[in-house]
């Protein structure tokens, strides 16, 4: 997990409960990019993000404590590296922290 020990979700829509099954991280400016539903996304060596996502995006931080294993696990399909990408096991609770229009 980030040494915030924050977690993350973008996503283009508005909403406060995350259901399970869905993607979070620890790195804010992945979720952020996420929020603009990409079709492409790099992450280069110096952790630069770029993407070509357009929509209006929505940055979330989970509002409640997590735990590794018990609330997120690792994506198993993910193609990043890892712990960058997790799952969620239940519903959390969001806090929006703000709109982004890209």
């Amino acid at each position: 997990m980030g040494e915030s020990g924050k977690w993350y979700h973008g996503s283009n829509c508005l909403f406060e409960v995350l259901r399970t099954g869905s993607t979070v991280t620890p790195n804010q400016k992945l979720a952020e990019a996420f929020s603009h539903k990409p079709t492409l996304l790099c992450i280069s060596d110096d952790g630069s993000i770029t993407h070509n996502g357009k929509e209006v995006g929505y940055l979330y931080q989970i509002d409640e404590p997590v735990a590794l294993g018990r609330d997120v696990e690792q994506h198993p399909n993910s193609s990043m590296e890892k712990g960058l990408e997790f799952l969620t096991k239940r519903p959390l609770r969001l806090k929006l922290l703000r709109e982004d229009s890209k």
